[in-house]
């Protein structure tokens, strides 16, 4: 990143004071895109496929209650990974938490660095929120996840939040982390260029080639990739980044 962050205190100080004044909403998570939420979802439950080896229908409704769970999985031994447990990572009120992963996976941990939005989504999450195992309020900076715990980590739109050194260490403890056949998945705008500053809610935003160093860094590889359709032309491009 060079000399980017000029300030590591005020760069992780700054995102959570922006961070404090946001609404706990879907909207507020999305920064006033809460329209693309289904689009993203339904992107990310096509990615996860893959991998998972998990039956999703575009024309069905979300499977939002543990009864379908054990419906979605197919024989065992047939997907790579198993839906055993994730970790959102920058969850927020727990969006991606109760549309993406609860419906895929036994059981899901949430961590953010703001408490408020946590609380939230104790009740946002309504029932299947009691497949929740832990809410962990840390920044990613920070944040130490249990060794050998889970199946996926999901990592959306919060890479921006970190320094290169602080991406590259978070990567190598979320591969420890990693149960056998475990994933790390992240997914994030991307710049056409270099690093792009924004001083508004201090982060920043790479460009894949960049992106794809501190991968390599970290000791992981790119195992699938691809590019989220369908957003708003205004707002960056979206990458989806499998790593193993």
């Amino acid at each position: 990143m060079g000399d980017i962050v000029e300030n590591e205190s005020s760069f992780y100080s700054n995102a959570e004071d922006y961070w404090r004044e946001v609404p706990p909403t879907v909207d507020g998570m999305l920064g006033g895109y809460g329209s693309i939420s289904n689009i993203d979802i339904n992107g990310s439950k096509a990615f996860l496929q893959r991998f998972l080896g998990v039956r999703i229908s575009p024309n069905s409704p979300d499977p939002m209650n543990s009864s379908q769970f054990l419906c979605l999985v197919l024989k065992e031994g047939q997907g790579k990974t198993t839906p055993g447990c994730a970790l959102d990572c920058g969850a927020g009120i727990g969006r991606i938490t109760k549309r993406l992963l609860l419906p895929l996976f036994k059981t899901v941990d949430l961590v953010d660095v703001t408490q408020e939005f946590l609380d939230k989504a104790k009740t946002y999450l309504g029932e299947d929120g009691k497949r929740v195992g832990h809410y962990f309020c840390c920044g990613l900076q920070d944040f130490k996840p249990e060794s050998g715990r889970y199946d996926v980590i999901w990592i959306q739109w919060v890479i921006g939040h970190l320094t290169d050194e602080h991406l590259v260490d978070f990567l190598q403890r979320c591969q420890k982390s990693l149960r056998p056949n475990g994933l790390i998945v992240i997914k994030d705008n991307v710049s056409y260029e270099g690093v792009v500053p924004d001083d508004v809610d201090s982060s920043v935003c790479r460009d894949m080639a960049i992106v794809r160093g501190l991968v390599s860094r970290a000791g992981l590889r790119i195992v699938h990739e691809e590019q989220q359709t369908n957003f708003p032309k205004e707002i960056y491009q979206v990458h989806t980044l499998a790593l193993r």
